[in-house]
């Protein structure tokens, strides 16, 4: 286990490193911020400080060069934007971010996992063709229309839930929803999917000819069984959500990383949105590790 998690690593340190080459010529193409931050009528000497003061007068290749040194020494550069550190603005959205991701997806896995179970027990029944039925809807829905109709209906017309902000219980309730949706539609039929090929299994077929309960064969036999494929998607969905749900943050104006990234970008906060790609992609290694070692507890065979 620990020479699969060494070599996990430094496929994902190499993976940050290109990423990290990419991104930093690829937001310089998107031009100069000087214009961004100073006023329309900022002299021609004031514009050139701005430049040189930020080291944007030197060649690309010297930029990158200090940016790799003062990356060595811990130094993430300084937000033009809020003028303080870059890594802490992206760590104080991602906190947001963060909890936003785990209680969405702490609903959307106990109610995806419940369903989808039942839903295969009887399959062809009512309540399955029911569950099919709104969590094909429900995957298939883009987020943005989603949000939208949610703010219209509830915020706009019934005036029960706000649009945007943090502050109360009712804050959250519209994004989590939101995010609940889609996530939980895809979870839920591949729980049904892997649940109908370990409930027509043999050792089921006897646990039933046995007299076990329907409970007992299904959460208890079955589910551990099935849980396999489930483990995967429910990581990709977690790591979608926690890497950034840009389009509810932005439209929920929620202050998370994913808000933080459109907006960095915008402005061409260049420090800020190299730091969003680092926390992003440590944030995907750990959960692509933690899917690792579930499946290891699940699995013998990969454990050994």
């Amino acid at each position: 286990m620990k020479s699969f998690i060494g070599k996990r690593a430094i496929a994902s340190g190499v993976s940050l490193v290109v990423l990290i080459v990419i991104v930093f010529f690829l937001s310089r193409l998107t031009g100069d911020p000087t214009d961004l931050y100073l006023p329309i009528d900022a002299t021609t000497e004031m514009r050139q400080q701005f430049r040189e003061m930020n080291g944007f007068n030197d060649p690309l290749i010297i930029q990158f060069g200090r940016y790799v040194s003062d990356l060595a020494q811990g130094n993430f550069g300084q937000s033009l934007r809020q003028a303080r550190p870059a890594m802490n603005v992206v760590l104080e959205a991602f906190v947001w971010t963060f909890w936003l991701a785990a209680i969405t997806m702490a609903l959307v896995t106990v109610a995806a996992i419940v369903i989808g179970s039942l839903a295969a027990f009887r399959v062809g029944g009512v309540f399955d063709r029911l569950a099919t039925f709104f969590s094909l809807i429900g995957a298939a829905a883009p987020d943005f229309w989603l949000a939208i109709v949610a703010i219209v209906i509830f915020a706009v017309k019934l005036h029960v839930l706000p649009t945007s902000g943090t502050g109360t219980f009712w804050h959250w309730v519209l994004p989590v929803s939101v995010l609940f949706i889609r996530p939980f539609g895809l979870i839920l039929q591949v729980v049904r999917g892997s649940m109908i090929s370990v409930l027509s299994s043999a050792y089921v077929k006897t646990a039933r000819a046995k007299g076990v309960r329907s409970n007992s064969i299904i959460f208890i036999h079955g589910l551990r069984n099935a849980m396999l494929p489930v483990i995967t998607v429910i990581g990709d969905q977690a790591a979608a959500i926690l890497n950034g749900a840009v389009v509810v943050e932005t439209v929920f104006g929620f202050p998370g990383i994913g808000k933080l990234m459109i907006d960095s970008i915008l402005l061409r906060d260049f420090a800020v949105v190299l730091a969003v790609i680092m926390v992003s992609a440590l944030a995907i290694f750990i959960m692509n590790l933690l899917i690792d070692i579930a499946y290891a507890l699940l699995d013998p065979r990969i454990r050994y």
